[in-house]
């Protein structure tokens, strides 16, 4: 654990929990397989502004995350337990992935642009242009089997100074897709009203995408993805959040499962919803934060990592996340 208090680890939060966590709630039948009764949520740190964009690195044991308004990375060591600054300034990063070669992707709010941090620590900028004009603001991404990287680009980045830097959207709030081959960028859809998480089933087929500006109720879309994988067609509703519900960003499971970051200053709200295929919540992780965003990690890709708010947690489940995501 972190002995510097610049870097508190837990600020007192549930030193005693209990088993089975009452944080966890089955909310189908569907939930329990997934459900690890001997494990209870943990927060790994507080201190941020706003957490985001966590990604593991399983051949270094240790997880990246952004605290977007303090403009830097903040890395979390698994074997032992301390938080250190990875990047500051990061050019106020939101999503982060890996490609297939393990190189870290980033999302800049600062730099409206995705970037590859190279094995020798240089930046590669991939994208930072549509068709002459600059990005709003990247916001999450992922990377296919086949290398291509898919990305959000909505302005929550450029709408004022504490995110980034305000400024006036050039482009339309698309997907995009970067050839992993080619370089070559195209935009994938452009009917999405703020376009923030996305993440693809286990085969590939459907891409998920959050529509955090719909109305009345913010929503989470599926496409179907051609063979070839470079189009996206039947758009449609899966899940509708609901009154109040805010979906960010999200991840599969080796089941086909949603496990969403959720929730808007409300108790009944923050924390992670769980959906089955068919659109069903069947799980929720209640936190005493909205959570933004999460990834699958561990040895097993079996512990999953929520950033929240100020916080990091993690809880160990009884299922894998899809193997890249």
């Amino acid at each position: 654990m972190s002995t510097d208090p610049a870097f508190p680890t837990t600020a007192g939060w549930r030193l005693h929990p209990r088993y089975p966590d009452p944080a966890i709630t089955a909310l189908d039948p569907r939930f329990e397989q997934y459900w690890l009764k001997q494990s209870a949520v943990e927060r790994l740190y507080t201190g941020c502004r706003w957490s985001e964009g966590p990604v593991w690195f399983g051949d270094g044991r240790y997880l990246l995350w952004s605290d977007i308004p303090n403009n830097r990375v903040l890395k979390w060591e698994e074997a032992t337990g301390t938080v250190s600054v990875f990047q500051q300034p990061s050019n106020f990063a939101n999503g982060h992935t890996r490609d297939r070669h393990g190189r870290l992707i980033t999302c800049e709010h600062g730099g409206r642009r995705v970037t590859r941090t190279e094995y020798d620590g240089t930046l590669t900028v991939l994208m930072d242009t549509w068709q002459g004009h600059r990005l709003n603001s990247p916001n999450d991404v992922v990377v296919k089997s086949d290398g291509s990287i898919w990305f959000t680009d909505p302005i929550f980045g450029i709408l004022g100074y504490y995110e980034g830097y305000k400024a006036t959207p050039e482009v339309g709030q698309h997907i995009y897709r970067i050839d992993g081959e080619t370089g070559e960028a195209n935009v994938m859809a452009d009917d999405v009203l703020g376009p923030n998480g996305l993440c693809f089933a286990p085969d590939e087929s459907l891409l998920y995408v959050v529509e955090s500006r719909a109305v009345p109720h913010r929503k989470i879309l599926a496409y179907d993805v051609t063979a070839n994988g470079r189009e996206l067609r039947n758009k449609r509703v899966v899940i509708d959040a609901g009154p109040g519900g805010t979906p960010d960003g999200m991840r599969c499971d080796i089941d086909g499962n949603l496990w969403c970051g959720w929730g808007m200053g409300t108790e009944e709200l923050d924390g992670v919803l769980v959906f089955a295929p068919d659109g069903t919540p069947i799980g929720r992780i209640a936190l005493p934060e909205r959570c933004a965003n999460v990834c699958f990690g561990g040895l097993h890709r079996n512990r999953l990592f929520m950033a929240a708010s100020q916080s990091l947690y993690a809880l160990y489940v009884n299922t894998q996340g899809v193997q890249g995501g």
